[in-house]
């Protein structure tokens, strides 16, 4: 087949869609694109094209939940109400947790708001979907820098392994200061060729977060982890 006859019978599939279907899918991936940015800028997991997939795929679902049940009968709701148990699914794995620390609520509760997003647009309700979006971009702009001010202080340790412990000092001590932190506690072990340091950090759980994966992103560390709540000294 040339590209010439496949253009072709894209156009005559497009042309047979309603034009309303079209609209709410675009709307859709439109709404979910602009909250998965959101969290493609905090370096999230579930950043632009999930949060994307997430609201045009509920509202596809919507749609044929709908047209289904017209052409050939039932209920109109069965497949729709399919999407929430399956989306629980998708936040539950984004869920972590680990010696104490639990990550991924946020994005677990946003990836619930979004598939709803995409089901009101899926449902015609437009006025709904674009409410319910800049609510929570409300949220998550606005009351994230509230809870990283008045957040309860956590202290945690922190273990990197690497070659030089100078210049492995110098990169945690570069990543912290971003977070306007500094090492405490500070241990270094040698053993086989290699040197493992161990030290604590305070501050409060998104900051804890965002030390965690820089010091997993360095490419100068062999390997970094959290290992757990400390205690100051």
């Amino acid at each position: 087949m040339s590209p010439h006859d496949l253009w072709n019978l894209l156009r005559t599939a497009l042309s047979s869609l309603p034009a309303y279907a079209v609209f709410r899918l675009v709307l859709a991936a439109i709404l979910g694109g602009i909250i998965g940015l959101e969290r493609e800028t905090k370096h999230k997991p579930a950043g632009l094209r999930t949060n994307m997939f997430i609201c045009f795929g509920s509202a596809l679902f919507t749609l044929l939940s709908d047209e289904l049940a017209s052409a050939h009968g039932g209920d109109h709701t069965r497949i729709a109400a399919q999407i929430i148990p399956g989306i629980g699914f998708i936040g539950a794995g984004s869920i972590l947790h680990s010696r104490g620390l639990v990550t991924g609520l946020t994005t677990a509760a946003t990836l619930f708001v979004v598939a709803s997003v995409g089901m009101a647009t899926g449902g015609g309700l437009y006025l709904t979907a674009v409410f319910s979006t800049l609510v929570v971009l409300l949220v998550l702009f606005t009351l994230g820098r509230f809870e990283d001010r008045f957040s309860k202080l956590l202290f945690c340790a922190y273990e990197v392994t690497g070659q030089n412990p100078e210049e492995m000092q110098a990169e945690v001590n570069t990543i912290l200061e971003a977070e306007h932190r500094m090492m405490e506690n500070i241990q270094v072990a040698r053993a086989h060729g290699h040197v493992r340091m161990q030290f604590s950090v305070e501050g409060v759980a998104r900051e804890q977060e965002r030390i965690t994966q820089r010091l997993k992103e360095s490419k100068l560390l062999e390997s970094a982890f959290f290992v757990g709540p400390a205690e100051p000294e």
